[in-house]
């Protein structure tokens, strides 16, 4: 894809949110396998996609159609409550910081949320 045909998201992180934790920086080789896969954010915690180097692309799964491109300059906001997935397609290193984000929407208390224990 060229960078013509990328798809940035433009949300911005909320001013005046408290970080509550980050992981650390992971790589294309340490990646946590469960950030792969269909998951949604800690309960009340929005995420945010800081890559370093390289890039990534990232999918809302209810909106597989839209694939988003996170780089350096193009970090993502992961809003609470709603299923994605993130694809590795390279070389990449990057870290997902968490702030404190009250929702009032239900939780899905099935969900898989591997960020937890960063938080």
């Amino acid at each position: 894809m060229n960078e013509k045909n990328k798809l940035y998201d433009i949300s911005k992180l909320p001013e005046g949110l408290e970080k509550v934790g980050e992981t650390p920086f992971m790589t294309d080789k340490t990646v946590f396998p469960d950030i792969l896969k269909n998951h949604m954010a800690p309960k009340n915690k929005l995420g945010y996609i800081v890559v370093k180097e390289g890039e990534l692309d990232y999918v809302w799964e209810d909106e597989e159609d839209n694939i988003y491109t996170v780089d350096a300059e193009h970090p993502l906001v992961i809003y609470p409550e709603r299923y994605h997935h993130v694809i590795l397609k390279g070389a990449v290193q990057f870290k997902i910081e968490f702030y404190k984000y009250e929702i009032k929407n239900p939780h899905d208390s099935t969900a898989l949320r591997p960020g937890e224990q960063f938080v």
